[in-house]
């Protein structure tokens, strides 16, 4: 069975990050309730979940500023890994944002995560080296 896509609820929210500390994203101060609620009020289509047999086994936030289209949080259960299941996340983020009139996309993607690192490498994006990222919080 595939996993179907789909955009996620408040209802999701504790299965959402369970699955980011299943599948060892970089904790962030972020990482919880009350701020996915947030991001949700103020995005109701950002957080993307893949769902099979009623279990999040993936998510992806494609969050539209109205200047460019950032991807970040993408994260698969490790029993779900190898599948393509990242890939069709990207995708579904990529035609969210098109959507709604993103033409630049940015990957926020942290450097020392090697499977990370190794799955934005073989995807059709650019790596681009020549900025720096500085963030506050």
């Amino acid at each position: 069975m595939r996993p179907s896509i789909r955009t996620a609820t408040s209802d999701d929210i504790p299965a959402v990050l369970l699955l980011w500390r299943e599948a060892g994203t970089e904790p962030s101060r972020t990482d919880d309730p009350r701020t996915l609620k947030l991001l949700m009020e103020r995005d109701p289509a950002a957080l993307i979940v893949a769902e099979e047999d009623g279990r999040v086994v993936g998510s992806v936030i494609a969050g539209w500023d109205g200047w460019r289209g950032s991807v970040y949080r993408l994260a698969v259960r490790p029993s779900h890994r190898r599948r393509g299941l990242a890939r069709t996340l990207v995708r579904e983020a990529e035609r969210r944002l098109s959507s709604v009139g993103a033409v630049r996309l940015q990957a926020i993607v942290t450097e020392t995560d090697d499977q990370a690192i190794s799955f934005w490498q073989s995807s059709d994006w650019d790596e681009q080296v020549e900025r720096t990222r500085f963030v506050k919080g």
